[in-house]
């Protein structure tokens, strides 16, 4: 951590002036200066004023970047927060640090539905959010994934209670941060599912045994997304004050992964020393970890009385609006210096690891702004126009679409992370609020490109794919053996989801369902789920991870996609962060 310190001589001059010798210094400028020509004086005149300008421009250019410097120190080491505007409500902040069980629980039996809103939205009205009694399952299919969440849930209390992931095969567990991760990404989707009991044991190791106090360094963007993004959304959907608290602790510590020399935070940070720093291995941030991590602390901002979070995020999505990312129209680099503010030079363009949810975040970060903020909206048309002009392609023989990259000097791979699939998710989420219509035709075909994808002996997709575009090979996909494992991933589902709500063809439902039987078949194991090592051998091997996501993700986008009536969660009310979890829109 940073710490200035106060000279022990303070108030002293550092060092003797001789009065005699600084009178002689003054006489001897005052020669050299009338001995100079009228010209020689002019110009260094001129000299010295540029360099005035120049050093004026550039002290001013720092504040901003001072301040928020400042700003995320004095936040994660306790300082009073920046108010936002007066409300007459009382705050989340103040109800949560009443909070008692029995305090709880009876302020919730007494308090009516529109009460709760009021504390919810301190700065910015949520659009008509009420709390949500959810209905639960309403089908077969929608059973069938409630059972699969509960035997996952089953195992991972039996024999991983409060460690990040579950091994189920060895029955032991793993813990990457120490947070209990799938606890905390998997309370949104307990309460969506209408299991109380589930939520009520999360809620409980939540309330009694989460610590921030870990003495490591952990990801400032996975532990935003899940961790941060968790809890908020546990508390819209279920209006219980102890999450706001949680989340203002862990908040807290968060910022001061933005205590840098740029708008860029540090890719890691130590939650109990509250200091951020980068890995020895890479001194750049990936566009996707700096970007996106503004919905949750918005959220935060709002829920909490406090818009230094919001402020701090969104300086990041500033800096990078003014970068402009002009040489390939709006898409960007992956990597970006938390020091310098600028992206690598040898830049790689995709739309799968380390560069995704960058584009998903322009959208939704409209979204979640009552789509007040004209910007983020012309950044994201632009960069759908510049992935369809630079990264999308059409496969040999079949026809098939899919996003490649750009990997250096302008050479085209059509390597596609299972990862990009979410951008058809997406641009059909645009298609839903008034963005081009021609983003739902092309959401449509890398939706199918994606399902293609899924064309293994298993049914279940890898982790990326080369897709073939030449005509040297019968086959549209190849599937190398490196990459050919499958952890289990959520985009291609949330894809369909999104595809379902925005135009009700069952046929993603559909292929939906085909996945959720893959997964019954070749990742159910007797403890759980496990992510698995090669998608074309039968019988598979196993890696031996469930991942949080796959609870947080996987099993809440099939439940969703199959609600036939397309009414949890609505769409016009949420925005999903880029973990799964809901969050309300407001209005500004």
């Amino acid at each position: 951590m940073r710490k200035l310190y106060r000279s022990g001589s303070e108030g002293h001059l550092p060092f003797l002036i001789n009065p005699i010798a600084e009178k002689r210094t003054s006489l001897r400028l005052c020669r050299y200066w009338r001995s100079l020509a009228r010209l020689q004086r002019f110009a260094l005149l001129i000299l010295l004023f540029f360099l005035f300008v120049i050093c004026f421009i550039a002290a001013k250019g720092t504040v901003g970047v001072d301040s928020a410097y400042h700003l995320s120190k004095n936040i994660a080491n306790g300082a009073e927060p920046i108010d936002m505007p007066p409300n007459n409500d009382k705050s989340a902040e103040e109800i949560a640090y009443e909070d008692s069980a029995l305090v709880n629980q009876s302020r919730e039996n007494s308090k009516s539905n529109e009460e709760k809103d009021s504390n919810v939205a301190n700065r910015g009205k949520i659009q008509n959010l009420k709390y949500i009694k959810f209905k639960g399952p309403q089908n077969d299919k929608q059973k069938a994934v409630v059972e699969a969440f509960k035997h996952a849930w089953k195992g991972y209390k039996k024999y991983a209670w409060g460690h990040d992931h579950l091994k189920p095969v060895t029955k032991s567990y793993n813990d990457w941060f120490g947070l209990g991760l799938t606890i905390v990404d998997s309370l949104s989707t307990a309460i969506i599912m209408g299991l109380n009991d589930e939520f009520k044991e999360g809620r409980k190791w939540v309330a009694e045994s989460l610590s921030f106090e870990k003495n490591r360094f952990v990801s400032f963007f996975e532990t935003t997304i899940r961790v941060l993004g968790g809890l908020l959304s546990a508390y819209h959907l279920s209006g219980d004050q102890m999450f706001v608290h949680r989340a203002q602790d862990l908040g807290s510590r968060l910022a001061a992964a933005y205590a840098t020399s740029s708008s860029i935070p540090y890719s890691d940070i130590s939650l109990t020393n509250r200091e951020g720093r980068q890995p020895s291995w890479n001194t750049y941030c990936s566009l996707s970890e700096v970007t996106s991590v503004q919905l949750e602390l918005r959220d935060l901002s709002r829920v909490t009385n406090n818009n230094t979070y919001e402020m701090l995020a969104f300086r990041t999505s500033e800096h990078i609006h003014n970068e402009g990312c002009r040489e390939y129209d709006g898409l960007c680099g992956m990597f970006i210096s938390p020091v310098t503010g600028r992206f690598k030079e040898q830049m790689i363009i995709t739309m799968g690891a380390r560069a995704d949810s960058y584009y998903e975040y322009l959208l939704k970060q409209w979204l979640q702004t009552g789509k007040t903020i004209d910007w983020l909206k012309d950044d994201y048309n632009q960069s759908m126009a510049a992935m369809e002009k630079h990264l999308l392609r059409y496969t040999k023989p079949n026809n098939f679409a899919f996003v490649g990259e750009i990997i250096s000097d302008n050479v085209y791979s059509s390597k596609m992370d299972h990862l990009a699939c979410f951008i058809a998710g997406t641009l059909a989420l645009g298609s839903l609020n008034g963005l081009p219509a021609k983003h739902i035709e092309l959401a449509k075909d890398i939706a199918e490109g994606c399902h293609k994808m899924y064309r293994t002996k298993t049914g279940l997709g890898p982790e990326i794919v080369y897709f073939n575009i030449d005509g040297s090979n019968a086959q549209d996909i190849s599937i190398k053996h490196m990459d050919a494992h499958s952890l289990l991933r959520p985009e291609a589902i949330e894809a369909w989801f999104y595809l379902y709500r925005a135009t009700g063809d069952k046929i993603y439902q559909q292929w939906g369902w085909e996945v959720f039987r893959a997964i019954e078949s070749y990742a159910k194991v007797e403890h759980g789920y496990s992510s698995v090592n090669n998608v074309k051998r039968v019988p598979v091997t196993y890696k031996d991870m469930m991942e949080s996501f796959f609870l947080a993700e996987t099993l809440k986008y099939l439940y969703l996609l199959f609600d036939d009536d397309k009414t949890d969660i609505p769409l016009d009310k949420y925005v999903f962060n880029t973990e799964g979890h809901p969050l309300p829109i407001y209005d500004h």
